[in-house]
């Protein structure tokens, strides 16, 4: 009877031990799904991707969209996320009417890359290292400190001095070779909206997301800023990198992704860095007409990027991953006034612009900025 009590009081102590361990186990399981990644971003040597957080999502691969906990920064003290327009643009009703017909209602904004790095001002305030590497145009003090005021403070690679704002993505590498775009790169201010006279400047400090690292191949494929995915020579609709792309010296890899144009008008920016924007919707006669969440009409800003690599592709890749992670992100700080002027003439008055709100095929109408791309 002993023997037996014996071996019974054991086989009942090893079920409780396994059991322990595999509760132990599960507990380790779900806290590394849930935990923010720790460690510094990668430089040119070593462009592997780090997490960043999503706030009520799965933790993957990438960079986040928002904190797990709320981060003070200098344009929002508490770290909510959440950053208010003052004064908030209301009593605006999206416009249904079909305007005269204009073929274009756009101006460029040429910005060259000025540096690369591993920081994000808008989905990492204040914190160095946590997101995989940038390559940022525009601004050249663009930083993980970044603020309204200070890049207001800051130079431009634009062509025009009026705009100082911040433009990035994350960095392409070949191998372990850093890839820049070279020379001014072509971001485009249009009418996303059918009745473009509604168009108004974007508030200063507006700030937001397009895309996201996170996304899979069929997102990246489907975005609503999608326009034809990666070209290089005759080859379109790439939603990952091509194996290979012509050689000729004037083969370059070119990517053109589209941004939300319509605005609560209620926040600078919301923690998801995107809530507070949203791309019209199809109405009526085939109207591009802004949603009644988001009824304030701005500029659509579409990204046109050229990076010199071609050849033998198979090494291409971005810092956030693969070809269907790209994203970009855009921190206004255009100068008022100049920016007022270029949406008026450019877009307001159905124009197709250079950077210096000059239409060539409409030479009569003047440009918005003199020769130095400066208001007259």
């Amino acid at each position: 009877m002993a023997e037996r009590i014996s071996r019974s009081t054991l086989v009942s102590a090893l079920v409780a031990i396994a059991a322990l361990a595999l509760v132990v186990t599960g507990l380790t399981a779900i806290t590394r799904a849930g935990a923010p990644a720790v460690g510094a971003s990668p430089g040119a040597g070593a462009p592997a991707p780090v997490s960043h957080v999503m706030q009520g999502t799965r933790h993957t691969q990438g960079h986040a969209v928002a904190p797990a906990d709320p981060v003070p920064s200098g344009d929002d003290p508490d770290g909510d996320g959440y950053i208010p327009a003052i004064p908030p643009v209301t009593d605006v009703e999206p416009s249904v009417e079909i305007p005269p017909h204009r073929y274009f209602h756009e101006f460029q904004a040429n910005c060259s890359v000025d540096h690369t790095g591993s920081v994000d001002p808008i989905v990492y305030p204040g914190q160095t290292g946590k997101s995989h590497n940038h390559t940022f145009m525009g601004n050249d003090s663009t930083d993980e400190n970044s603020t309204t005021a200070s890049l207001g403070e800051g130079g431009t690679a634009c062509k025009a001095p009026g705009d100082l704002s911040a433009y990035w993505m994350p960095t392409l590498y070949d191998g372990d070779q850093e890839v820049r775009p070279a020379g001014p790169q072509t971001i485009y201010y249009k009418a996303g909206v059918t009745d473009y006279r509604t168009v108004r400047p974007f508030p200063k400090g507006l700030r937001f997301v397009v895309g996201s690292p996170t996304q899979t191949a069929a997102e990246f494929r489907d975005h609503p800023g999608m326009v034809e995915g990666y070209e290089c020579g005759e080859s379109y609709h790439n939603y990952e990198f091509p194996a290979t792309c012509p050689t000729s010296r004037d083969t370059q890899l070119n990517l053109r992704m589209q941004a939300p144009s319509c605005w609560d008008g209620k926040h600078l920016d919301t923690p998801d860095h995107k809530a507070h924007m949203a791309y019209p919707v199809v109405t009526g006669a085939n109207q591009d007409v802004c949603p009644a969440s988001h009824p304030v009409a701005l500029p659509m800003i579409e990204f046109k990027m050229a990076w010199p690599v071609n050849g033998d592709m198979s090494q291409v890749r971005l810092a956030s991953g693969t070809g269907h992670s790209f994203h970009y992100d855009f921190f206004n700080a255009w100068d008022d006034a100049t920016l007022d002027a270029m949406v008026g003439h450019c877009i307001v008055g159905g124009l197709q612009c250079d950077a210096r709100g000059y239409d060539q095929n409409n030479p009569g109408e003047g440009a918005a900025l003199d020769e130095n791309y400066e208001l007259p």
